[in-house]
Formats: structure tokens, sequence, C-alpha cells
């Protein structure tokens, strides 16, 4: 599993309520939520993002509340990745649950930028930024995790 897109950059402490602000929680219908994704800290989000493009931030992505709403709105979105320099757990987990892809490595939150295209390789966990010619090596998940995010989700894969 790969993706290929381009890189928008946010900040350390992304959270939830910036992700998905909770005035558009009035509803549970994901293309409805996701027309909101990131408008607070980047109004233009939604209207540039392309089927597999990157999201590269900071430290302690999705911190906040706890609801699953971010990582959908973000995955609804058609973004292909989030890669942090970490992230809150309970975002971390729900990303898994609803089948977003999510790399936490430090080195490529640094040297990435925004507007920069990137490859990642799921399996092997290497990022490249083919802007700038550099390559990042971050954790990939467990198979069985791995197989959880390409059905879509958990309940997806039980599903299966």
């Amino acid at each position: 599993m790969n993706t290929k897109g381009k890189v928008f950059k946010y900040p350390d402490n992304v959270d939830t309520d910036v992700i998905i602000p909770a005035r558009y929680l009035n509803t549970s219908d994901a293309q409805e939520l996701s027309k909101h994704c990131m408008e607070d800290i980047d109004a233009e989000y939604v209207k540039k993002v392309s089927k597999g493009d990157v999201m590269v931030a900071g430290w302690n992505f999705g911190c906040g509340s706890s609801r699953e709403h971010a990582p959908l709105v973000i995955k609804t979105c058609g973004t292909g990745c989030v890669i942090a320099k970490s992230f809150a757990r309970i975002f971390y987990r729900n990303a898994i649950n609803i089948g977003l892809p999510i790399l936490e490595c430090p080195e490529a939150a640094d040297g990435i930028n925004a507007g920069d295209e990137v490859t990642v390789d799921f399996d092997t966990g290497v990022i490249t930024d083919l802007t700038t010619s550099k390559t990042y090596k971050a954790q990939p998940f467990p198979e069985f995790i791995q197989n959880i995010i390409s059905a879509g989700g958990l309940l997806k894969s039980l599903k299966k």
C-alpha cells in the first residue's frame, strides 16, 4: 500500500477541534463533515486537497477530544496519509479504527515542506520527498494493523 501527493504542513498541537470544529458535529455524514476539515487553521484545505495528498505535522497531532470524526474527515477529504512527529494516543487509535494511514517520523516532519511532493510506502515505512530527493524511515505498522487500514478500518476488517 502506497500514497503519493503534495504536502500540507501544520504545526505542533493541532487539536481535534481544529481538524473538525465542534460547531459542525450536528451531523454524522462524513461527506458533509469533510467540507469543514481544517477550516479554522487552513480555510483552503478542502478546496486544494487531492486524493493521496499528505498532511505533515509536528508533535501531538490530534490532541483534544476523543471523537473519531477528526481522522474520519481527514480520510474522507482524500488525504492519503498523515505524517507527524507524534500523535495524541486516542487520535492514533481512532485513525487505525477508521482506516486512516498515519506514520510517526520526526525527521520527515522537520525535513518536508508544504507543497513538496512525497511518496509513502506503508509496507516499509519509507517516505520519499520527491521535491528534494530525501528519504526518511518511519516504523511501519505490523501486518495485522496494515490489514485493518487497507480494509478501510477495524469494523470492515472484521467483516472480511
